[in-house]
């Protein structure tokens, strides 16, 4: 195993035994052990541990998250597993030789993989009454796998996550080993070259960042230009995120590491307070900049073009990611706040009683996300990038329609440049388009090891999102 850390080494281990395989997503979140452990448990637990659906169905429904973004990675090493489990083959033809029990499933994985806003209670009482009906349960497990593997796309394709080639080879003979398996380049193993961005805030933040330089994947040069081409096929033709409207919108242009510490260091000192209606003009400010954040039209067309291999598990496929700030029609549905239904107050709870303890999992992987540091930045060592952080988080939650109150959104402008904001768009809301070009123009300073950990941030991060519509539409059906 080269000169990884033996906690990452424990994991690997770990993660072998559960799944016959060292996939290539457990190595690259392998730059961040901490996080893995509690990645690998989750997913386990979901997947494998107690619970109110079958096994078979567990791999299917996340067969038919990862359709929503064409994610081959994930489709394929889900159809192995859904036949280990004894799954009915021909289950694999499509949706349309499915149970109607599962059938009924799709609409709700299309809205919250896309516009998560729009889901409500009826769409719960929908599956809970009728012949084919599920239980309150099963319908939270089933929401929670739905968000973890929609989510876990965007964390594929945001870093680039190839298939293994004895996968790759039995799921598409006519593959053309680039983007199409769900991601451009694969990682290579583990050296000790790199310095992550973060860990756990706690006293053994030494040990962990010894542990996470020990494991970082470097790129291989060789692949990142062959299976990451930004002219491949299967990458829509090589399109990349191209931003319109008014440069001085305040907006923070390409900035190195030593201005962004500087920023930090400034917004920490200060000591200014704003208003309730201020703090809400920023947030509706930062919402409507990142409608101006648009894909360019060839890309946008191409998306619809759903690859032979996936498109039967897949429904409807021009329904989209749409900007919260351009609902339209839909402006009656209000912003989604925090202070009104929340994680720590309200879904945490819920999902905990309906579902064996998996509220304990899925906050226990939240809070390692969002406090994950090493206290360093771009080979600069003692920063404190809690600022950062949160402005990606809180970015993030922003494009779907989602507001801390006690946040004040100005400083997602002062933190976050205008190529990282169109990065993370692109691979929350449209991880399917995610380029080489766009990986590489973002966050040039940073190490491997840190964009991963941005990416990190966009899986658990839009989890979340997804889990407070859903939990929220869950509880006003009991209710």
């Amino acid at each position: 195993m080269g000169q990884i850390g033996h906690n990452t080494h424990m994991l690997f281990i770990d993660a072998f035994l559960q799944n016959n395989r060292l996939d290539h997503v457990t190595q690259v979140i392998g730059y961040h052990p901490t996080y893995l452990d509690v990645f690998l448990r989750t997913q386990n637990f979901i997947l494998r541990g107690d619970g109110p659906l079958p096994y078979d169905y567990r791999h299917f429904i996340a067969i038919m998250a990862a359709g929503r973004h064409q994610c081959s990675y994930l489709i394929n090493l889900q159809k192995q597993e859904f036949l280990l489990q004894g799954g009915d083959q021909t289950w694999l033809k499509g949706l349309s030789q499915i149970p109607q029990k599962l059938r009924d499933l799709y609409e709700i994985n299309k809205i919250l993989a896309h516009r998560p806003w729009l889901l409500n209670k009826s769409h719960i009482e929908k599956l809970t009454k009728g012949k084919d009906s599920w239980s309150l349960a099963e319908v939270v497990h089933a929401i929670v796998l739905l968000a973890h593997f929609h989510s876990l796309s965007s964390f594929v394709f945001g870093c680039g996550v190839n298939e293994e080639v004895d996968r790759a080879i039995l799921a598409s003979p006519t593959s053309d080993n680039s983007a199409a398996s769900g991601g451009r380049s694969s990682p290579t193993s583990p050296t000790a070259n790199s310095e992550p961005i973060v860990n756990s805030t706690s006293s053994s933040s030494a040990t962990a960042s010894q542990d996470a330089s020990s494991t970082s994947l470097r790129v291989s040069p060789h692949s990142a230009s062959s299976q990451y081409s930004v002219g491949s096929p299967s990458s829509h033709n090589g399109e990349v995120l191209v931003v319109s409207g008014n440069a001085c919108s305040g907006e923070l242009e390409a900035v190195g590491v030593e201005t962004l510490m500087q920023r930090m260091k400034s917004l920490s000192e200060r000591a200014e307070e704003f208003s309730a209606e201020e703090r809400t003009k920023r947030f509706e400010h930062v919402e409507s900049q990142s409608a101006e954040l648009l894909l360019s039209p060839a890309g946008m067309n191409s998306t619809t073009q759903v690859k032979a291999d996936i498109g039967q598990f897949v429904d409807d496929p021009t329904f989209l990611y749409q900007d919260f700030a351009r609902r339209g029609e839909m402006g009656d549905i209000p912003t989604f706040r925090v202070q009104d239904y929340s994680w720590d107050d309200h879904g945490y709870s819920l999902v905990n009683r309906l579902y064996n303890d998996v509220g304990n999992l899925l906050d226990e992987k939240f809070k390692t996300a969002y406090n994950l540091t090493y206290y360093t930045m771009g080979g600069r060592k003692d920063v404190d990038t809690s600022r950062f952080r949160r402005a990606i988080w809180n970015y993030i939650q922003c494009m779907f329609g989602i507001r801390h109150d006690d946040y004040d959104y100005g400083e997602v402008n002062q933190l976050l440049e205008r190529s990282l904001k169109a990065f993370i768009k692109s691979a929350c809301c449209f991880p399917e388009r995610v380029t080489k070009k766009d990986y590489d123009s973002v966050l040039r300073e940073f190490k491997h090891s840190e964009k991963v950990h941005v990416n990190l941030m966009v899986l658990e991060a839009r989890m979340q999102a997804e889990l407070l519509y859903a939990l929220r539409a869950v509880m006003r059906y009991m209710t």
